[in-house]
């Protein structure tokens, strides 16, 4: 067995690309669960609220990661939703039991109150139709009420809403986690695939310029994955554009060496949908594509809570993340730029307060730890994915065997002539040496650094202490004979900005 590497070199070349960067990558998600909406971007009674009752401080911290694209209303709230519920006059709107979450939904934030703060935060929405106990009918006039011209019935009702103009919505999610036994109206695959089918085909009707999204495996766990997929896929192909996952990573067995390598998993998830799509496509016969929607993703496991007592806006799934949660966050946003081939959106979960990286009291607002690496690479990352050569010392790991010490990932923007490279350190102890070359074009400098770290992986920010782990502006080594030296601490999480 050859010796291990006592310093770890990445070899980058822009000419081994992998494919463009979608934008869509670096997305969000708001459903109606706990505080995401009431008291989250939605709180008339805080002194932070504008005249819409939108939280400033809100809608500028999610400006600042700059969300692409934003999924509403749900998530399992959806599969219960009636959407005429939440359009016109607030004081007609109904107060309902909301099953999937236990909880009282008020109706006072509704869709076009969404187009609105999207608007706000410029970001693109993406709409769910519900295909629990919604049906086709409701769906396709939801598109009418949305995008359609007035003339007709609902785009009438819009307009007497006071929104004349269409929202011109691209991007639809037909229908949330339907492969789950928890799911209100929860279907088997067949039964899914040929309801989203007929929805899909009267959405595209009144509008062929949409965008769907087929509802994929709740998570690679579930007993039907990934032959809910292939089903499902099978007989929709042709009417959708994208195909979910949804993922949840935790440290439960407070393994964080394990933890750390968990972009194992996320990478065998994309392969095996990727090897389903493939597989389906040949089937098929078919020259049309269908690409991946990683619409939920986050890690999730300390608060779990999903009862509301049916009370409104309880305080369900609060997840405080730490350093190490910071990390997985990063290298699985390492994994889209490495799958950024097949993987086209990504929406992480929640916006705030509900497994978030943002949580809000009535006057004030929290930054939890994975904020920073969501925010870099929203940031930097643009253009066209890397294929990065690493040789890396590696280490045992309980769950995944031997895996290197270095996650890395780097994009490339002929465009701006800008590159960014993001690394992360696993070592909970040893700071390691780099080395990164250029092989065809080095750039001129290094124009900033960034690193996220820290001695302790259970780290975590608090409103007493909320810069106990942020990402911090670090001087950037010179760039000498197309390449640069770099000592890499310990639980950590960098970037390089390169100017080209």
């Amino acid at each position: 067995m050859p010796s291990q590497p006592t310093k770890a070199r990445a070899y980058i070349d822009t000419n081994r690309v992998i494919s463009p960067i979608s934008p869509l990558l670096f997305s969000g998600f708001l459903e109606h669960m706990g505080r995401a909406i009431y008291e989250g971007i939605y709180d008339p009674a805080s002194p932070h609220a504008d005249e819409r009752g939108l939280r400033k401080d809100v809608l500028a911290a999610l400006k600042e990661v700059n969300y692409r694209a934003m999924r509403y209303p749900g998530g399992n709230f959806l599969s219960g939703y009636r959407w005429l519920d939440g359009v016109g006059p607030r004081d007609q709107r109904p107060r309902r039991r909301d099953l999937a979450w236990q909880s009282i939904e008020t109706n006072q934030f509704g869709t076009n109150e969404f187009m609105e703060f999207c608007k706000a935060v410029n970001t693109e929405p993406m709409l769910a139709v519900n295909m629990g106990t919604g049906t086709i009918q409701e769906a396709a006039n939801l598109v009418e009420y949305c995008n359609a011209p007035v003339g007709t019935q609902y785009a009438d009702l819009r307009a007497s809403h006071g929104y004349r103009e269409p929202h011109n919505v691209k991007y639809w999610c037909v229908g949330n986690e339907m492969d789950g036994p928890w799911q209100i109206g929860h279907l088997e695959a067949a039964e899914y695939g040929l309801k989203a089918r007929e929805a899909a085909k009267m959405m595209r009707w009144h509008d062929p310029a949409v965008q769907l999204i087929l509802c994929g495996s709740s998570n690679s766990a579930m007993p039907t994955y990934p032959e809910w997929d292939r089903v499902a896929l099978e007989i929709c192909w042709d009417q959708v554009n994208y195909h979910s996952m949804h993922y949840y990573a935790g440290n439960r067995d407070n393994d964080t060496t394990s933890y750390l390598a968990l972009s194992a998993e996320f990478e065998n998830f994309v392969d095996t949908l990727d090897g389903v799509l493939r597989y389906v496509k040949a089937k098929r016969r078919s020259k049309h594509d269908v690409y991946l929607s990683w619409d939920e993703w986050n890690v999730w496991y300390k608060d779990t809570s999903g009862s509301g007592g049916w009370t409104e806006a309880p305080h369900l799934s609060e997840e405080v993340y730490n350093l190490e949660d910071a990390l997985v966050v990063a290298q699985w946003m390492n994994v889209f730029l490495r799958k950024a081939d097949v993987l086209k959106i990504a929406c992480v979960a929640q916006a705030v307060n509900v497994i978030s990286p943002l949580h809000t009291t009535r006057d004030a607002l929290l930054k939890h730890t994975t904020y920073y690496p969501i925010m870099l690479f929203s940031k930097l990352a643009g253009g066209v994915a890397l294929d990065v050569a690493v040789q890396s010392p590696s280490h045992d790991t309980a769950r995944f065997g031997v895996m290197p010490l270095l996650d890395v990932s780097a994009s490339y923007d002929e465009a701006n002539s800008t590159g960014a490279i993001f690394i992360v350190n696993r070592s909970q102890t040893e700071s390691l040496p780099l080395e990164l070359h250029w092989q065809d074009r080095a750039p001129q400098r290094i124009s900033a650094m960034y690193q996220l770290a820290g001695n302790d992986p259970k780290a975590f920010n608090s409103l007493e202490n909320p810069n106990n782990i942020v990402s911090v502006s670090v001087q950037p080594p010179a760039v000498k004979d197309k390449a640069v030296e770099l000592l890499l601490p310990p639980l950590s999480f960098t970037v390089l900005e390169t100017r080209l």
